[in-house]
């Protein structure tokens, strides 16, 4: 054995065809080696890493492991083709243009890796954590920038690979990227925010939200801004840096379920006790209005001019509130008229008296 790998050694002293035999067999046999390095690769993936992946409850993996799988071989193949290339005695230009030429493709398919796993991370994060809406808004957009990262960082890679200086280079984007931050300002930071607002989620496509005294159904969440339709079937135009740093009430969040309250004032000769039972019973007849949790009515107050008193229930969606309270509050002066309870008028008692003492004389 010995003896055999001290005749393939390549010496000076060989003559010159003998000489790039060697050299070629032995570039031939690193090309041998990696092509058996991706095929128990390909089996190892095939045998361990397949069932590593079932015992897993994601699929996540094994769509990561099919992608990769096949770029992973090819890149066990060429970088034995870059190696065995650069070992020959090549011309010193061939061989750096050859050497050169494969370490580009190990880039590449590096690249092609890295973006098939990021492609996939993407995709699950969008399909489990940010939802449907979410996934196709934002995703296209984040997929597109993390390419344009990873293109950039490949290239990167390359230049310095071959001794260009990337100071400059890096250098010019930064200052480029300064000069449309400042011209953008507003522009980015509306972007932010909408990027800001499709992740923290403080409310979806069709919620509906309170925002000052504005009340509307989300129709887009944008980049830039956010589409709201309101009750008169206008649209409302947010910035969304501007919702960011406002208060809002989402009326859908955590559930659509909502709380209604209707006040009414009674007379002072009425029976609390029999007009707050009927205010309950009233409620529970109205079909939009769940059974639990129970309406509740109190005393809330002495009036000017009535016993005030107020209902709370809660409708199953949060769009049937006022229909609700209408139903509510026609059945219930029905009812107070039925049973004698009487809704008092705003009225005001006037005494004058007379001063006996200043008053002219007839």
């Amino acid at each position: 054995m010995d003896s055999i790998l001290y005749y393939l050694k390549p010496d000076e002293m060989d003559p010159f065809y003998l000489f790039w035999a060697k050299q070629a067999l032995i570039s031939v046999g690193i090309i041998a080696v990696f092509y058996l390095l991706s095929r128990f690769l390909q089996v190892l993936i095939a045998k361990i890493g397949t069932r590593l992946c079932a015992a897993t409850e994601t699929d996540l993996d094994d769509r990561i492991l099919e992608r990769v799988s096949g770029p992973a071989m090819l890149l066990v193949n060429c970088a034995g083709l870059y190696l065995a290339i650069k070992r020959l005695p090549l011309h010193d230009k061939v061989g750096v243009a050859a050497a050169g030429l494969l370490f580009v493709v190990n880039i590449t398919i590096l690249t092609v890796i890295a973006y098939r796993v990021l492609d996939e991370l993407l995709k699950a994060y969008g399909a489990r954590v940010a939802g449907a809406e979410v996934s196709r808004q934002i995703m296209p957009l984040v997929e597109k920038l993390c390419t344009i990262f990873l293109v950039v960082t490949a290239l990167i890679i390359t230049l310095k690979h071959f001794n260009y200086d990337i100071l400059s280079l890096v250098t010019a984007l930064g200052v480029g990227s300064l000069a449309i931050g400042l011209a953008a300002k507003d522009t980015l930071a509306n972007m932010v925010s909408g990027f800001t607002l499709m992740i923290d989620r403080p409310f979806r496509i069709g919620d509906r939200i309170q925002l000052g005294a504005q009340v509307g159904d989300v129709i887009d969440i944008g980049l830039r801004s956010t589409k709201i339709k309101g009750a008169d079937n206008t649209f409302l135009i947010i910035p969304n840096s501007e919702l960011c740093n406002s208060t809002l009430v989402n009326m859908a969040f955590p559930d659509v379920r909502v709380k209604g309250r209707v006040n009414i004032g009674i007379g002072y000769d009425s029976d609390v006790a029999r007009a707050k039972e009927l205010l309950v019973q009233t409620a529970l007849s109205v079909p939009d209005v769940v059974k639990e949790p129970k309406p509740e009515a109190f005393f809330m107050n002495f009036g000017d001019s009535a016993l005030n008193l107020s209902l709370f229930f809660w409708v199953a969606d949060y769009t049937h509130t006022v229909a609700a309270t209408d139903q509510i509050n026609g059945a219930l002066l029905q009812c107070f008229q039925d049973n004698g309870i009487t809704i008092p008028y705003p009225t005001r008692t006037v005494i004058h008296e007379k001063d006996t003492n200043n008053a002219p004389q007839d």
